[in-house]
């Protein structure tokens, strides 16, 4: 990857430390007003000003860089009050640094007040009704006027649920109104030689190749930054997270990494684990508008009458001028009242708050030991009010549709988007897409096969990939075989397992007793039950379970077709310690929880025993792995363990999965020296157990040697 070694030193940016077993860092960077130290969060002062805060009350509470929005303030106050008064810093007497959004995302929020052409983006004045054209060569100039230090390339912002053929159009626009505006502030355009720096914006939506691409294009351009764009605009928080980790691991290492409009508290410290340094959001403030505060022991919500009369502090262990000064009882009077006081109590705990998790993850990246409190701060900022917990009214409850840690998830909203970003005209009907459901595990929020319809994503990323039917139909090549053997790694509601079974039916149909179908046996892998258990209690919802053989297994253990040709059987427990005493497979549906829940089954050492095992005890056997994960890290691993591996199809939203074979095996799609490339710039590379720096270059070398990329075999 080249790049101009002059767009890093604007910044002089530097990274001061790194962990182990994560893509986190600690860093720092100079602007002309200031260094700024990260990872940092950046209140959003829109129109020169955060919504009921000073600027002395934002140095209070630890703000060190502000967001302004070119959008707003082109239409008020208008660039001459900016060349007037010399700038945006002596307008509203803020002297640190400040970051001036493009108004991209602003122009994608007036779908029905603007047209977007290759020009730049014409839309309707909300103050005064006039018509303005913001080009990427005007933007630049209206930063420049604004004065800000680090200003934003110009992009089109769409839906992170859009097709690929929208995203890539978007994309496509936004690298070409990425060039423009190189131009536009080196002083080729109309608005004189750059002072600021100046950040390309990478898109390409919720589609791996399009990150891919976006990523590859603007790093080879002399920009100060890079950020990540088109999140938080309709996807899953797992999609989020996802395309996070995926886009920061496509970033040059030596340059800052911004995520545009990211988040909530639990947002932010997941996307510094994956290697992001800069964040702004509107939340602090907007939630504080709503009475809504942020607290060690959980989110707060004043409107609720249990803190009528409570006069203990907003969070006892909080030191701003909110928590020292005001009761819970004052707060929720200013709130019910809807008294701007309130509101701005609020906004300055919950800044306070922000600043003071920003602070105490860049202390642990410092002292190394931000993994372990990754691991423990995680699960704090997703709890509600813990001293007053909501408690639902004893009536008119629905009967209760959860089991263990496993709970019903009905999702229309997010099927519908799923489907029109497929190019799907409604598919099964209304009526269908009504009955469908998705089995969530509580702890962890990780949705199954959260949003195609599970059966067809089980067809297309299992039994088609694996060409069950031509594996299954005897031919002479195949005459007289041992059974085809499945395993399924992560049986949950038994929708991979029911494919399977399902196509092997329909073959038996189609040819009748005297086939000459080859025998199956499919082994499911699971060690806790509940998810299949809750899912057969609602058949209504899990059509696929209407069969009885998932009944049979559940209660017995095992089940048999009445041919006697197919057998499944059920192995409890952990994989890592049944798998061992299993009959060796031709083909492995490898479908747990990522590895973010379901860490012990993604590691280099589990994929490398998994390798071992199948070719110690089969060694005549070809195997197949066929998984759900795009991953760079798991990519590593699989091949690392001896693998061979290539590209699958695309499922939903993901534009790529993972299948492995056994060496030598022939398979479309392997992956090349373009992958080997690109994972050498990785900063996520290496799978969760990789952590030592010895492991790390033997790591290296070995993938670096695979017989894969055209090194010959040892």
């Amino acid at each position: 990857m080249s790049q101009n070694p002059q767009s890093s030193s604007k910044l002089q940016f530097r990274i001061e430390a790194e962990n182990p077993g994560t893509a986190a860092r600690a860093a720092c960077f100079e602007t002309s007003h200031g260094e700024v130290k990260t990872p940092i969060f950046m209140p959003v002062g829109t129109q020169a000003t955060v919504k009921g805060q000073s600027v002395d009350s934002l140095r209070t509470v630890g703000s060190r860089v502000l967001l302004a929005n070119t959008y707003h303030l082109m239409l008020r106050p208008g660039t001459d009050v900016f060349l007037k008064v010399g700038g945006i810093h002596r307008f509203m007497n803020w002297d640190g640094p400040v970051l001036t959004d493009s108004g991209g995302f602003q122009i994608f929020s007036l779908p029905h007040r603007r047209e977007m052409n290759e020009e730049g983006a014409r839309f309707r004045s909300y103050v005064d009704g006039e018509m303005h054209m913001l080009s990427p060569e005007e933007s630049i100039r209206i930063q420049k006027c604004i004065g800000s230090d680090i200003m934003m390339v110009l992009d089109q912002c769409i839906s992170s649920t859009a097709s690929f053929a929208e995203a890539k159009a978007a994309m496509e626009l936004t690298h070409r109104w990425a060039v423009r505006s190189l131009e536009a502030a080196d002083g080729r355009g109309d608005g004189g030689p750059r002072k600021a720096a100046l950040f390309a914006i990478v898109q390409g939506a919720c589609f791996h190749e399009l990150r891919r691409r976006s990523a590859d294009f603007l790093t080879q351009l002399p920009f100060n930054g890079f950020a990540i764009g088109g999140l938080a605009v309709g996807e899953s928080r797992a999609e989020r997270e996802e395309f996070t980790e995926a886009t920061a691991a496509l970033l040059p290492k030596n340059f800052p990494r911004y995520l545009m409009g990211v988040g909530t508290p639990i947002d932010i410290l997941e996307a510094v684990h994956r290697g992001v340094d800069m964040f702004d959001c509107i939340i602090p403030t907007c939630f504080a508008q709503r009475g809504v505060a942020f607290t060690s022991h959980g989110k707060i919500q004043f409107r609720r009458t249990v803190y009528k009369f409570l006069e203990e502090p907003v969070d006892a262990s909080c030191i701003c001028n909110t928590c020292k000064n005001y009761s819970r009882a004052y707060i929720h009077h200013l709130v019910k009242c809807e008294e701007l006081l309130g509101w701005q109590l609020l906004a300055t705990h919950n800044l306070t708050f922000y600043h003071r998790l920003m602070s105490e993850i860049r202390t642990s990246i410092l002292e190394g030991y931000f993994l372990d409190y990754y691991q423990t701060r995680r699960k704090e900022l997703i709890r509600s009010d813990e001293d007053n917990p909501i408690v639902p009214p004893n009536i008119r409850q629905r009967p209760s549709q959860n089991l263990g840690n496993y709970e019903i998830y009905r999702a229309h909203a997010a099927l519908e988007k799923s489907n029109a970003s497929l190019g799907r005209a409604g598919g099964r009907g209304a009526e269908q897409s009504q009955l469908l459901a998705r089995i969530r595990q509580i702890s962890s929020g990780e949705i199954m096969h959260s949003v195609p319809d599970p059966m067809d994503e089980s067809n297309r990323l299992y039994v088609e990939q694996s060409r069950l039917v031509h594996q299954l139909v005897q031919t002479p090549t195949n005459l007289g075989a041992t059974p085809l053997v499945i395993w399924d790694v992560g049986l949950g509601a038994a929708s991979n397992a029911m494919a399977a079974v399902l196509c092997f039916e329909r073959l038996y149909s189609d040819s009748g007793p005297s086939s000459n179908l080859r025998p199956l046996q499919i082994l499911s892998f699971e060690r806790d039950l509940d998810s299949l258990t809750l899912a057969t209690k609602y058949t209504k919802h899990f059509p696929h379970l209407r069969h009885p053989a998932p009944h049979n297994l559940l209660a017995h253990g095992n089940w048999k077709h009445e041919s006697g040709l197919l057998q499944w059987n059920l192995y409890k427990g952990c994989f890592l310690e049944t798998f061992k005493s299993a009959t060796s497979p031709d083909i492995i549906f490898y479908d747990p929880f990522s590895s973010k829940t379901d860490s012990p089954l993604w590691t280099a050492e589990t994929f490398s025993d998994l390798f071992k095992y199948c070719n110690k005890n089969a060694p005549a056997k070809k195997v197949e792995l066929y998984t759900y994960s795009g991953s760079t890290a798991v990519r590593a691993a699989l091949l690392h363990a001896g693998f061979f591996v290539a590209r699958g199809v695309s499922i939903g939203l993901k534009s790529e999965t993972t299948v492995a074979f056994s060496p030598g095996e022939a398979g479309e799609g392997l992956l090349g020296s373009e992958w080997l490339q690109r994972w050498e710039r990785s900063g996520a590379k290496f799978p969760i157990d990789v952590v030592e720096a010895e492991a790390r270059s033997k790591f290296e070398e070995k993938i670096r040697g695979h017989f894969q990329f055209g090194h010959p075999r040892e």
